[in-house]
C-alpha cells in the first residue's frame, strides 16, 4: 500500500515536478544521457548496443580491467579513497542527527550509512538502534518499547528491507534478457504477458515500464485479494489513466507487470532469478527474498501495522516484506521485497561503476550498463530516468546529484546514489517507519548525508593551493569583490579560473560591474574547458548547472570601461532547497596589453579582495 505514497512521490509533484503529459523537451547539444532516447527510433536494444559510447567492450576501461582480474572492495582510509576525511566524518555526523527530533520524533531508530570511492570504502558507521519499538498507538501517537534488554542496536551487517531498491534488481534482470535476445525493449508487454491487454494496455512497451512512463496509476490494493488468481485479475484489469508514453507517474504496477513478464519468459520465479543472475555470482550473500527466520535477529525491524495508516493489521513487522503489496504476493514482487545489507549494495554500486563485472564476475555488459544509466525522459524534464535508475535527483541524491548520477530510494528509509563522475558511491539504510510511517516525511537524511560525502570528494586547482569557494549552504549567497580599477585601453580582460555545480535553474556564479560600487549589471564573459573544445558564451553574466567537474578558464573583456573606474565582483546565489557542490574562483587577473591592473598572486592585490561568504578553501 506504501511504496509510492510516502516521500517518492511527494516529491515528484513538489515543485518543479511535471505536471502536465508531454512536457518539454531538453535543449541543447546531444550528450549521452539524451543519445538513448535519440536511438530508440532506429529500432531497440542492440542497435543501442552498437551505438552507445563506451559500448565497444571492456578493453578500454581501466577499472573494469581491474574489475576482471579478481580485485574486490576492500576498506580503507579517507585519504586512500581519495576523500577528505573532515568531511566524510561530517557525513557520519549528519546521518547520526537525525536520531534525534526530526523535528519532532526521530527520523529513524537506527542508521547504516556507507560511502566509498574506486574499491575503498573510507565509512561504514552503524549508529541507533535496529529494533526499539514494540507497539504504537495510533490514537495518542504514543509508542510501547522494548525493555532496554530487548532492544537491538543497529550493526554494520544489519539486514534491511531495501523496499523500492528492489525495482533496480527488477530492472537489472530485465536487461540482462535483453542482452540474451530474450527481451526487446521496444516490444509491447502484451507480446509476453497476451493477458496485458484492453484499454489501451496493449500499447505499453518494457521500455515504459522501466522509465515509468506507462500511463499506469500509481497502485493497486492487490492485498484485498485472497487468491493469486483474484490479484492477477486486478492487474489484467487496469486501465492506462493516459495514453501510454504521455505522461511520467512512478507506478508500483510497472514493476509488478516486469516481473510476470520475467517470470514468463524464463520458466522461473523472480527470487530465483535473483539468486542464480545476480547474488550469488557477486556474493551477495545477505541480499534475498523472504529472509529465513534465523536473519530476524539481524534484521531492522520496519513499522507496527494497523489501520487506518496500513492497509493490514499485522501488528510489528520485523524480518518480513513491509510492503503490504508484496507480502500479499508471497514476498516476492518486482516492486519491494528484497532484503540486504549496506555492502551487499556497494557491491552491487561496484559491480556496475564497473562496467557490470565484480570480482572477475560479470552479470552485465558495459553497454547494458549506459542503457541504466542513460536519460529515456527527456520529454519529462526534471524525472530524467534509465533502465529501472532515476537520475539527477537533487531532492534525495543532494549534492552528489550529477548529469551521470543514478540511484533509488525505499518507502523504508533505504537509498542507493552512484556518481561515475567521481567513482564514488552512497548508501544510507534508515528503519524510518519504525515505529509508523507518519513520524517521518521527505528525504532530510539522505540529501544533508549526501551533501557532506560530495563535500568529501576534493576539487584541485592546478597549483595545489586554495580557492575562493562559495560554500553550499541551502539560500546562500556571497560576494567576491576586487579594489576599483581603470583599464586604459579597451583591450582590458578579467581572467580566472571558476568551477562550478549548482541544481540547474537555482544556482549561479555571476560576475558584475559597477561605475560606483552600489548599482552592479552584468559582465557577459566566456568560458573554455581545461580539456580545450570551443568557448561557451555566457551574454547573461552567469553561469549555474553542471560544468563537468572540471575547470575553466573565464575571460570577460572590460571593452566599454576604458578610461573609467570600474568595481567587478562575482557572485554566487543560491535559492532552492537542494544545492550542488559549490562554486569556486581562482587566479583572478585583469590585465591589458601593456600593464598588469591586478593579480591575486600579488599578496598586496590579494590583500584588498573583500570577500562576504566565500572562503578559501583547498578541497
Amino acid at each position: 500500500m506504501e511504496e509510492n505514497t510516502g516521500d517518492e512521490e511527494a516529491r515528484r509533484r513538489g515543485p518543479g515536478g511535471p505536471e502536465a503529459p508531454g512536457a518539454g523537451t531538453v535543449g541543447g547539444g546531444v550528450s549521452r544521457r539524451r543519445l538513448g532516447a535519440r536511438l530508440l527510433a532506429l529500432g531497440g536494444v542492440l542497435v543501442l548496443h552498437a551505438a552507445l559510447p563506451g559500448a565497444a567492450g571492456a578493453s578500454g576501461n581501466p577499472a573494469e580491467r581491474r574489475a576482471l582480474q579478481g580485485l574486490r572492495l576492500r576498506y580503507g582510509s579517507a585519504r586512500q579513497a581519495g576523500l577528505v576525511e573532515k568531511h566524510l566524518e561530517a557525513a557520519a555526523d549528519e546521518a547520526r542527527r537525525f536520531l534525534g527530533p526530526s523535528p519532532e520524533h526521530p527520523y529513524y531508530a537506527g542508521a547504516v550509512v556507507l560511502a566509498g570511492r574506486g574499491r575503498t570504502i573510507a565509512l561504514h558507521r552503524a549508529m541507533g538502534e535496529a529494533v526499539r519499538y514494540a507497539d504504537y498507538d495510533g490514537r495518542t501517537d504514543r509508542v510501547r518499547e522494548f525493555p532496554a534488554a530487548q532492544r537491538i542496536p543497529m550493526a554494520e551487517d544489519t539486514v534491511f528491507d531495501l523496499a523500492s531498491l528492489t525495482k533496480l534488481f527488477t530492472s537489472l534482470l530485465a536487461v540482462q534478457q535483453m542482452e540474451r535476445g530474450h527481451l526487446e525493449l521496444e516490444a509491447p508487454v502484451d507480446r509476453y504477458l497476451p493477458e496485458f491487454t484492453g484499454g489501451g494496455k496493449e500499447l505499453i512497451t518494457v521500455r515504459q515500464l522501466l522509465t515509468h512512463t506507462s500511463g499506469l496509476r500509481s497502485w493497486a490494493p492487490f492485498y484485498q485479494q485472497s487468491t493469486r488468481e483474484g490479484q492477477l485479475r486486478m492487474l489484467w484489469a487496469v486501465r492506462p489513466q493516459e495514453a501510454p508514453g504521455t505522461v511520467y507517474r512512478y507506478s508500483d504496477l510497472n514493476l509488478i507487470a516486469l516481473q510476470l513478464l520475467l517470470e514468463r519468459i524464463t520458466g522461473h520465479t523472480l527470487d530465483l532469478l535473483l539468486q542464480d543472475e545476480i547474488t550469488a555470482p557477486l556474493g551477495m550473500h545477505r541480499t534475498r527474498y523472504n529472509p529465513p527466520l534465523s536473519w530476524r535477529r539481524v534484521t531492522a525491524a520496519t513499522e507496527v501495522q494497523r489501520p487506518p495508516w496500513s492497509g493490514l493489521d499485522r501488528g510489528l513487522v520485523w524480518g518480513e516484506v513491509h510492503d503490504e503489496n508484496a507480502y500479499a504476493l508471497g514476498g516476492v514482487a518486482g516492486h519491494a521485497g528484497v532484503f540486504g545489507t549496506a555492502w551487499d549494495l556497494a557491491v552491487l554500486a561496484r559491480t556496475l561503476l564497473d562496467g557490470g563485472v565484480y570480482a572477475g564476475k560479470r552479470i552485465l555488459r558495459p553497454a547494458s550498463v549506459e542503457l541504466l544509466f542513460t536519460d529515456f525522459n527527456t520529454a519529462f524534464p526534471g524525472d530524467d530516468h534509465g533502465l529501472g535508475f532515476e537520475l539527477y535527483q537533487h531532492w534525495y541524491m543532494g549534492a552528489m546529484a550529477t548529469p551521470h548520477s543514478a540511484g533509488h530510494t525505499g518507502f523504508t528509509g533505504t537509498s542507493l546514489v552512484l556518481d561515475p563522475s567521481t567513482d564514488s558511491f552512497l548508501i544510507l539504510l534508515g528503519n524510518s517507519v519504525h515505529p509508523v510511517r507518519t513520524w517521518r516525511a521527505g528525504s532530510a537524511p539522505r540529501v544533508a548525508v549526501g551533501n557532506r560525502f560530495a563535500r568529501a570528494v576534493p576539487v584541485r586547482t592546478k597549483h595545489g593551493g586554495p580557492a575562493w569557494y562559495s560554500g553550499m549552504e541551502t539560500g546562500g549567497s556571497g560576494t567576491l569583490t576586487l579594489p576599483p580599477l581603470t583599464p586604459a585601453t579597451a583591450a582590458a580582460r578579467l581572467r580566472c579560473a571558476v568551477w562550478w555545480d549548482t541544481v540547474p535553474g537555482e544556482g549561479a556564479l555571476h560576475l558584475e560591474a559597477s561605475a560606483d560600487g552600489e548599482t552592479w549589471e552584468p559582465l557577459p564573459f566566456t568560458t573554455l574547458r581545461s580539456t580545450g573544445g570551443s568557448p561557451e558564451q555566457w551574454p547573461q553574466g552567469r553561469v549555474g548547472g553542471w560544468s563537468g567537474r572540471l575547470w575553466h578558464r573565464l575571460e570577460a573583456p572590460l571593452t566599454a570601461w576604458a578610461g573609467r573606474p570600474v568595481h567587478l565582483r562575482f557572485r554566487h546565489t543560491a535559492t532552492g532547497r537542494y544545492v550542488g557542490r559549490g562554486v569556486y574562483v581562482d587566479v583572478v587577473r585583469v590585465a591589458e596589453p601593456a600593464r598588469l591592473l591586478f593579480a591575486e598572486d600579488r599578496p598586496a592585490d590579494a590583500s584588498r579582495i573583500e570577500a562576504a561568504g566565500w572562503t578559501r578553501s583547498t578541497d
